[in-house]
């Protein structure tokens, strides 16, 4: 499976911002996806993720406020990101894998985007 990320920008903190992912290839219902993020300087850390059963989770300093869905249809991804804060200023992957497991673990991931940067100000 191939991916694309968009919707990154520049946003003030506490503003929104909606990214996707769009996928191309078969079986994208065989896959769970997910988005990771890295900062400057940083490693690529996990966001969250979406199984391909449905079931969501997140990184702890994002839950609550991202939210990740998918749309099989339309082989897209999404994560609207909401109450942005300058810490979340990182550029972001999206991801796929029919492992299903270890979805916390960047190397568990075989597919990645290019990635889409997200800057937030203070």
């Amino acid at each position: 499976v191939q991916l694309q990320a968009s919707g990154g920008g520049l946003v003030q903190a506490g503003g929104s911002l909606r990214l996707s992912c769009a996928a191309s290839g078969h079986s994208f219902r065989s896959y769970s996806m997910g988005w990771f993020r890295q900062a400057p300087g940083k490693d690529r850390e996990y966001v969250a993720h979406i199984h391909l059963s449905g079931s969501i989770a997140y990184a702890d300093s994002v839950k609550g406020r991202f939210t990740i869905s998918r749309d099989n249809a339309k082989k897209m991804v999404y994560l609207q990101m909401n109450d942005l804060k300058p810490e979340d200023t990182a550029v972001y992957y999206c991801a796929g894998q029919s492992s299903g497991v270890r979805f916390w673990d960047r190397n568990a991931w075989r597919y990645w985007g290019q990635g889409t940067e997200v800057t937030v100000s203070s």
